[in-house]
């Protein structure tokens, strides 16, 4: 539900809009951060509305998810965002994915790709602590997917135009592997993530968690 949301939006309305438009990154904050809140909302009670693999992994290290679930979770979340992807190729006109890359994120020609590492892992750091203090630890507010969705949201508005805002390996992969598009800087989306919810975990863990 997220990624075709999330990658829709952007097909869609890249088809429209002049690629540097601010409208374009509103609407993908807003279609980002409310699918998100939409499909975790929707799985809070069925897997614990995970839907990314550095969350996964964040998780893990904050001793939240077993170590023996991360990578069934890794290779739904991969499935089911390559299925998006899949769908949003096959049903929407072929010339809109040619602008938007089929909804995939894409690296800003002014940013090194050590910087786009870096703003994938701060962005990404960010969204798992909002993970951590709003759904995850026991004394958080009881309001579903919302907080988590309102942090992609904040994400994307402020580095959407600079690396996609991904913050999740399968929302960058699925449509990637759907689409065909295979950029040279395609680690970033990983490595970025993961290091930025690693981060993460470890300091809910033994600096906010603790102080309960």
């Amino acid at each position: 539900m997220f990624v075709l949301v999330g990658a829709g939006s952007a097909v869609g309305a890249g088809a429209l809009l002049n690629p540097n438009s601010a409208s374009l990154l509103l609407i993908g904050a807003f279609a980002n951060g409310l699918g998100l809140a939409m499909a975790v909302s929707a799985t809070l009670g069925i897997s614990g509305g995970v839907l990314n693999p550095a969350v996964a992994v964040g998780l893990w290290v904050g001793r939240k998810l077993p170590g023996k679930e991360v990578i069934p979770y890794v290779i739904a979340e991969l499935i089911g965002a390559i299925g998006a992807g899949l769908a949003l190729v096959s049903l929407f006109p072929s010339g809109w994915g040619a602008v938007s890359e089929w909804g995939s994120p894409t690296l800003s020609g002014v940013l090194t790709y050590g910087q786009g590492i870096g703003i994938e892992a701060l962005l990404t750091f960010v969204l798992v602590m909002a993970i951590y203090g709003t759904a995850v630890d026991p004394r958080a507010p009881h309001i579903g997917g919302l907080g988590i969705g309102l942090a992609v949201l904040a994400d994307v508005l402020v580095a959407g135009n600079l690396t996609g805002a991904a913050m999740n390996p399968a929302r960058a992969y699925g449509p990637m592997i759907a689409g065909g598009f295979y950029p040279g800087y395609w680690y970033i989306y990983l490595v970025g993530p993961v290091i930025g919810a690693v981060v993460a975990g470890l300091v809910y863990r033994y600096l906010l968690e603790s102080k309960s």
